[in-house]
């Protein structure tokens, strides 16, 4: 067919150029990965050409499993997009950066990384970041530490495009919830909704430190909203802790927060309201960290 076309280009006295065809992009698949610290998921999109992964787990030894994942892909990691200032969610941006130089940390505002840094800060304050030397911030006294303020960067508007095409669509929450600003994100190609920390199934919720009774009922009342917002689409929801499921996460939430409500305004001791908590949700995972933190934070003794 080709060697028919020329024949004709040459007939007419025509010059035939090379024909350049662009090619669509893949739509946006995703892959998760499943962190066993804290059990945060990263999730890696990819468009066939490129690479974007977003929250990048707790502790560097995840981290180092998650760039392997990602290198066995054999594609350009283009950004590392942090959904929320909590450590579980961005600690392994220091080794992903080592790993994979040319790609950048994202955030989707200035709050997002305001709070990266503020909670670096306390947790270096307090030794929390002893484990983790190579995540303490830059300062006078530590020149050799993890520079935030060059290293995260505010995205510009609501889309992050990936190289070769395929957009993530992102907003940001900047009522204080279970962080002060959290981002959550729409793929349209897979009807995808990525709740980052205002979804946790079949885990514990975390309400401990800073998390405050004003805090939960804004929770709640976004969990309500995205029931409104998202009911004709009925997407895929993709929590930041535990496994992929549907939109019967949000009332589920919903219900866990009344009860924890209660339980934690009527308990005599943390012990009962520990017991009580359990007895309602005992197929729930990490009991021993963030409903016990949750718990201490909001029953007094």
């Amino acid at each position: 067919m080709r060697k028919l076309i020329s024949n004709i280009a040459l007939v007419a006295g025509l010059s035939l150029a090379p024909l350049s065809v662009a090619l669509a992009a893949d739509p946006i698949s995703v892959d998760v990965f499943k962190g066993e610290v804290a059990t945060v998921n990263s999730y890696i999109f990819s468009n066939g050409e490129s690479l974007v992964v977003m929250d990048v787990q707790r502790a560097t030894s995840e981290a180092k499993k998650l760039a392997e994942v990602i290198k066995a892909k054999d594609l350009p990691l283009t950004h590392i997009l942090v959904s929320h200032g909590h450590p579980d969610h961005y600690i392994g941006m220091d080794w992903l950066l080592k790993e994979f130089p040319d790609a950048k940390v994202v955030v989707g505002s200035k709050g997002i990384k305001k709070d990266i840094i503020g909670f670096s800060t306390y947790m270096e304050s307090i030794g929390w970041l002893d484990q983790e030397p190579t995540l303490k911030p830059k300062s006078e006294t530590n020149p050799e530490g993890f520079d935030y303020e060059a290293n995260v960067h505010v995205l510009d508007g609501d889309k992050l495009e990936l190289e070769g095409g395929g957009t993530l669509t992102l907003q940001v929450h900047s009522e204080p919830t279970e962080s002060e600003n959290l981002t959550t994100i729409y793929v349209e190609d897979i009807n995808g909704l990525f709740t980052a920390d205002f979804g946790y199934n079949k885990v514990h919720l975390w309400m401990g430190a800073g998390v405050t009774d004003a805090h939960i009922d804004n929770w709640r009342a976004q969990l309500v909203e995205f029931q409104d917002e998202y009911e004709d689409e009925s997407p895929t929801v993709y929590p930041g802790h535990g496994d992929p499921t549907d939109m019967a996460l949000f009332a589920e939430l919903i219900q866990y927060i009344d009860d924890f409500k209660r339980v934690t305004a009527n308990a005599t001791s943390r012990e009962e309201a520990m017991a009580e908590m359990e007895k309602l949700y005992p197929e729930y995972g990490e009991a021993g960290f963030l409903l016990k933190n949750s718990v201490d934070f909001h029953v007094a003794e």
